[in-house]
């Protein structure tokens, strides 16, 4: 996605917070002026500064850069046994993919 839409994507998601962009700054520690340069499309946003950002506004990483949750892009087919409902199946799998996926933003991989 491109740095300006990430930005549109942030804006959006400040003004729907509640927050200005000063709230927001402050809520983040990251500088106004870095702010809106991200969210006009002249920097772009690190992923720690996304992920801040989410966090101060209520969002997913995922809202902010448009990559669609992890629900949205994964396939899974399964067998439930021993009286497990497919759905808690689905939701315990999607919640440790939503936590790799995180984590793999975060450059934090896992050890074998």
């Amino acid at each position: 996605m491109a740095t300006s839409d990430v930005g549109v994507l942030i804006e959006r998601a400040r003004v729907s917070s509640g927050l200005s962009q000063r709230g927001l700054a402050d809520a983040t520690g990251i500088s106004q002026s870095t702010l809106s340069r991200i969210i006009s499309g002249q920097r772009p946003a690190k992923m720690p500064e996304v992920v801040q950002i989410a966090h101060a506004t209520g969002h997913t990483v995922a809202q902010l850069t448009g990559e669609g949750t992890v629900a949205d892009r994964v396939q899974c087919a399964a067998r439930a046994t021993n009286d497990c409902g497919m759905e808690r199946m689905r939701e315990a799998l999607l919640h440790f993919l939503e936590l790799d996926d995180y984590l793999d933003d975060q450059a934090i991989h896992g050890t074998v």
